[in-house]
């Protein structure tokens, strides 16, 4: 059987490989996407990021969360919310993108072949479809396979009392309490959305304090949100075993020999990259334990034509980062001009309840690196909007040079941060200072108002230690 022929081959149709093809596409070239799902989008769209905040809305609306703070602690949407609730919103979310991202392709000119990819050699590859095998060859490759829960021997998986957040949406009702075990982005956003719906989550991390990559204050107000919506945190401890004593309970066994049980267990300890069907060795590559690829800065891979992008690469496995690592590598295959951005103004947002966003450098960053700052603080409530929108506990905090005033830093905890963070991110891009803040005029009622807030704050603290 011949192969068929193309200028690129990318392995997957997620946020990375769909924007490598697209790329590809308008440089001219003879572009196809395999896809191991009957539908494209990968994991972002089927599994993890567009679910998972899909899910997160339909939790803020249906618990009438947003607004308690104004119609009282027991106001609620809907009385008995159940996990049917929550998979109507998102299934037709995923409908949408699906339907959008294979629109997309199509009006680029892109083949999309569904099935199993494997390297035939470093030029070919074998796909391995529902119905049939088709031989793919390609000038260059993207491999964006993206990643999958990661499995661990002491918790055995089982789909229904025990879950990693691929099968959220798969229990068949809200659990009355929920044991989730990992601290990171995924264990705490799905922390946060199960208890506000009344679920006693008990959270399980063996690291001293959550989300170690953030701002230390801001990770104090979400454990602060954390522990009023009454989950209980296990900071500094392992799970040495699971086991299910009786039919709906389940226990994790600690290193420390405390006993945790609950109807359900998230299993939520890292991902793993989906290289394990590709036979990397054919085409000359390894991955690593946790089956991340190596590239250098242009995605490059250690074999010249081949390149990867997206969660397979590692940290810092966000969508909109894996974009942009699909957009680059396209333009650095094909010799076009790389109009690259800046790793250091990427944007962070997690979804927690309330939400985290967050660009530039930490305090601990700037405290260890003896770089002299100046923090400037604005609370949602000091703005009409944050009073309109009852989330009074929000927080901007704006961190600059005591020097020049650059600003080095944007670190937000409250509703809208991830938008509200994109302010900061572009004058922190082209290089503006805090003055920028003082001296432009924001939309009234608005929470971009904080930035200004926070401006004074920072300022009027600088000029008091500059006085005294």
């Amino acid at each position: 059987m011949s192969a068929v022929k193309y200028d690129l081959i990318v392995i997957g149709s997620g946020p990375s490989g769909q924007r490598a093809a697209v790329a590809a596409s308008k440089m001219h070239k003879r572009v196809a996407v395999v896809e191991s799902r009957s539908v494209v989008g990968g994991v972002c769209v089927n599994t993890g990021t567009i679910p998972s905040k899909t899910m997160r809305e339909a939790v803020l609306h249906l618990s009438g969360y947003n607004y308690r703070s104004i119609y009282g602690i027991n106001y609620r949407v809907k009385e008995k919310i159940t996990m049917a609730d929550l998979a109507f919103r998102v299934q037709a979310v995923i409908k949408t993108e699906v339907d959008v991202t294979e629109a997309q392709l199509s009006r680029n000119g892109i083949d999309v072949v569904h099935g199993v990819a494997h390297f035939i050699d470093p030029h070919q590859v074998l796909v391995e479809g529902p119905q049939a095998e088709t031989t793919l060859e390609a000038d260059r490759i993207i491999i964006a396979v993206g990643t999958r829960p990661a499995t661990s021997p002491k918790v055995p998986i089982n789909g229904r009392t025990v879950i990693n957040s691929d099968q959220i949406l798969g229990l068949d009702s809200l659990p009355h309490s929920l044991v989730v075990v990992g601290g990171g982005v995924i264990g705490v956003e799905y922390a946060c959305m199960f208890a506000v719906l009344g679920v006693r989550v008990t959270l399980i991390e063996k690291r001293n304090r959550l989300l170690e990559f953030a701002d230390q204050e801001i990770i104090e107000a979400l454990s602060y949100h954390l522990r009023d919506a009454r989950v209980t945190m296990r900071l500094g401890e392992e799970v040495e075993s699971v086991e299910e004593p009786t039919a709906g309970t389940v226990v994790a066994n600690l290193m420390s020999k405390k006993r945790v049980s609950g109807d359900a267990l998230l299993y939520a300890v890292g991902r793993q990259g989906n290289v394990d069907d590709l036979n990397l060795a054919a085409a000359g590559l390894e991955a690593d334990s946790r089956g991340r690829i190596a590239v250098d800065e242009h995605y490059q891979t250690k074999v010249e034509h081949i390149y990867a992008v997206g969660d397979v690469v590692g940290f810092p496995s966000l969508a909109s980062v894996s974009m942009e690592q699909g957009r680059i590598a396209s333009a650095r295959a094909f010799d076009d001009k790389i109009t690259g951005s800046n790793p250091s103004f990427y944007p962070y947002g997690i979804y927690t309840i309330p939400e985290i966003s967050f660009i530039g450098k930490t305090e601990e960053q700037l405290t260890d690196e003896d770089v002299p700052y100046e923090v400037g603080m604005a609370y949602y409530r000091e703005v009409a909007r944050g009073q309109i929108r009852g989330d009074t506990t929000g927080r901007l905090k704006l961190i600059f040079h005591r020097d020049t005033r650059k600003v080095l830093g944007v670190h937000i905890i409250g509703e809208d941060a991830s938008e509200l963070v994109h302010i900061g991110q572009a004058v922190m891009t082209l290089g503006g200072t805090v003055d920028y803040f003082i001296d432009t005029v924001f939309n009234y009622p608005t929470l971009a108002e904080c930035y200004k807030v926070a401006a004074f704050n920072g300022l009027g603290r600088l000029h008091r230690y500059q006085t005294e």
